[in-house]
């Protein structure tokens, strides 16, 4: 359980530093959004057959940083909408 937190953080900030420009999420934010790709990661890596959900690999990490950028980018869009409404 640890390393899965410690995974998703490290796939979190490895997807900050991939996106352009900068990002006004918080920690928790980053480490939620990192998680989520890192499941989506995995589960992709499992339908090709290189693994188990939760088992680290190279595919499943590849594609869990893709999936925590394209995250970052949605939370970034609706964190923008939300403050241009106020």
């Amino acid at each position: 359980m640890i390393g899965f937190i410690v995974a998703g953080l490290v796939i979190g900030a490895l997807a900050r530093l991939i996106k352009p420009g900068k990002q006004h999420l918080s920690l928790i934010a980053t480490l939620l959004l990192g998680l989520a790709g890192s499941v989506i990661g995995g589960v992709i890596a499992s339908a090709l057959g290189t693994g188990d959900i939760f088992e680290l690999n190279v595919l499943g990490f590849i594609v869990a940083v893709i999936a925590a950028v394209l995250l970052i980018g949605v939370a970034e869009s609706l964190a923008g909408r939300n403050r241009a409404v106020r």
